[in-house]
């Protein structure tokens, strides 16, 4: 058993606490790949990067992945959305949330091309720095993904959002795989924040509790399913 498998807090989710007193960034530091992370300082400086970008109050962010099912973050309004020129994949190596160096899951990216329903998230401008930069001490720990603002069109009308697009030069973007090969990938990892079955599930359930059916991730549920029988 790898020194990861045997931290005290295997196969645990991600909470809120985590991101409060860094525990989460210290489990990347101490992990058997020495993998560089950003610093708080850069953390801000990326989150007040994207704030510039638009006028100041409340802000919306789009989520496609865990957000549904565990944003931890309290949100004034929440809104079923789609954006265009990006969709949801499986193209991202996790080798400490959801797999091990030794045995690495697939977590959810936007990538380029096609469109993603989603949900959309409203921060209030009182707590949106607070907010973000515990939401990049998640996301943007390892700088995996791009911020980057998209139109999420939801029934109430558009609205700019913050989306955690995959960021191509990362060592763990896995690309666009076959679901075969993403279901073996996925059907066997455990990580530190739990199966990678376990991710797939959670979020199809979070979708389909919003009315939002993913024939792709059904088909890898599908292959997943038929995998661990």
């Amino acid at each position: 058993m790898s020194a990861h498998a045997r931290h005290p807090h295997f196969g645990r989710p991600l909470c809120r606490d985590d991101l409060l007193d860094g525990s989460a960034r210290r489990r990347f530091l101490q992990s058997e790949l020495g993998i560089k992370t950003w610093s708080d300082a850069q953390l801000n400086r990326s989150v007040e990067s994207t704030l510039r970008q638009v006028p100041p109050g409340d802000i919306w962010v789009f989520a496609y992945g865990s957000l549904i099912w565990n944003p931890l973050f309290p949100f004034a309004d929440k809104r079923v959305a789609r954006v265009y020129g990006l969709h949801r994949s499986f193209c991202l190596w996790s080798r400490i949330g959801r797999g091990t160096p030794q045995q690495p899951g697939l977590v959810l990216g936007l990538d380029h091309g096609g469109q993603c329903a989603g949900l959309a998230y409203r921060i209030e401008a009182a707590h949106v720095r607070d907010e973000l930069r515990l939401l990049w001490r998640r996301e943007m720990v390892t700088g995996a993904y791009c911020p980057t603002w998209v139109k999420a069109r939801t029934s109430a009308g558009a609205v700019p959002a913050i989306a955690f697009v995959i960021n191509h030069r990362s060592n763990a973007y896995a690309g666009r795989m076959a679901t075969p090969d993403a279901a073996r990938c996925i059907v066997g990892a455990t990580g530190l924040h739990g199966r990678c079955a376990e991710y797939l599930v959670n979020t199809l359930a979070g979708l389909r509790e919003h009315g939002i059916e993913d024939s792709e991730l059904g088909e890898v549920e599908r292959a997943v399913a038929a995998l661990a029988h």
